[in-house]
């Protein structure tokens, strides 16, 4: 059957027009977040609390000169191994454990929210199209996010490690890619899994703020004058990119690198055997950042207009609420929809394709 090419994303959120967000009693109405912005505009650059010199909370929407690249119809080879993925995932009650003669652990509605049509194909354009790779990669995710325990990681157990806001998520790139911050000069742990536990909890923050129609995120790193000597080991490294590569594949859009030191670069040249051919294809290093993040967007810090001052109290919070509405907004809309393996991301964000009862088999809304 023919694909219909998705509706063209516009670079307004599904957001309501105020002085920063809706909000009542110092929360976010969850409603507020499913509002079409056909109906309501928000001023461009209109942040949580409505803060704008300093900023202090993360921008509520795209800037007008982000653009969502239009997404490609999938060949007919394609769209069968799609098809015979989506008919494997649906057979899945079990996702089995990591150790050995320990039970199978049950499939939970988290997981068939997680395993939606994009995520399949994610993990097929990982694979090469491979079907077998794609299921089996696939359910070494699902026990993963089980083991690792990715839902007990709650903002007051990660709040310690970003008080000095060492990693800021704010902002949209030219593609409208969530923008995430490393500021390794801010870092104000010991050396520990927490510190990974942290990273892999903002990258989930990351994606809760995905733009409909956007699958890809962006990470600016500023190796400032504060690095010093100092550069995380080795072990730490091939961790966060085992992480990134093996549970989060095709995420990463593009990666800044600014102010780069010399311990630095030693420290590429040893992780660089271990980093995919498409990922280091994704590293940029000191360029110009305002041809990839519009001005208005990006941090003064890295050559941009925005005068963000981060103050724990007031970013944390107003990000980590306005992440949970996010996700609350998306699982109200899966629900709705009838719980489905293989649902629409771009319909689950408040998108303009429909929920899956309107996809044809080929994975294509109609």
């Amino acid at each position: 059957m023919a694909a219909v090419s998705h509706p063209e994303p516009t670079a307004t959120a599904d957001l309501p027009q105020t002085n920063g967000l809706s909000m009542e009693n110092g929360s976010i109405d969850i409603h507020d977040l499913q509002t079409s912005a056909a109906k309501l505009s928000i001023a461009e650059n209109a942040t949580v609390d409505g803060s704008t010199d300093p900023v202090k909370t993360p921008f509520i929407n795209l800037s007008s000169a982000s653009k969502i690249p239009s997404v490609p119809s999938l060949t007919p080879d394609q769209s069968t191994k799609y098809s015979k993925l989506l008919t494997t995932a649906l057979s899945w009650t079990t996702k089995p454990a990591s150790t050995p003669n320990t039970p199978a652990i049950p499939i939970t509605d988290s997981d068939r929210m997680w395993l939606t049509r994009e995520c399949l194909l994610r993990y097929l354009r990982a694979t090469k199209w491979d079907t077998n790779q794609a299921a089996t990669r696939l359910q070494a995710t699902l026990t993963w996010r089980h083991e690792y325990g990715l839902e007990s990681h709650t903002p007051e157990y990660i709040s310690p490690e970003n008080a000095t806001g060492k990693q800021v998520l704010l902002g949209y790139d030219i593609a409208g890619r969530p923008c995430l911050y490393l500021n390794p000069g801010k870092q104000n742990t010991e050396r520990s899994k927490k510190q990974v536990e942290h990273l892999v909890f903002m990258l989930e923050r990351t994606l809760d703020l995905m733009p409909a129609g956007q699958e890809m995120l962006a990470l600016l790193i500023n190796f400032d004058k504060k690095m010093g000597g100092d550069r995380p080991p080795l072990w730490q490294g091939k961790q966060v990119l085992n992480i990134l590569q093996s549970h989060y594949p095709e995420r990463l859009g593009r990666a800044l690198v600014i102010n780069i030191p010399w311990v630095v670069w030693t420290f590429f040249k040893l992780i660089n055997p271990f980093i995919d051919p498409a990922t280091r294809e994704k590293l940029k290093f000191d360029q110009d950042l305002r041809q990839f993040v519009p001005p208005s967007q990006l941090l003064t810090t890295y050559g941009g207009d925005v005068n963000f001052v981060y103050d724990h109290e007031v970013y944390w919070p107003a990000l980590n609420e306005l992440a949970a509405k996010k996700r609350a907004m998306m699982m109200e809309r899966w629900v709705k929809a009838g719980k489905k393996v293989g649902e629409s991301e771009h319909y689950l964000r408040g998108g303009q394709e429909g929920a899956v009862d309107a996809v044809q088999e080929n994975g294509h809304a109609s």
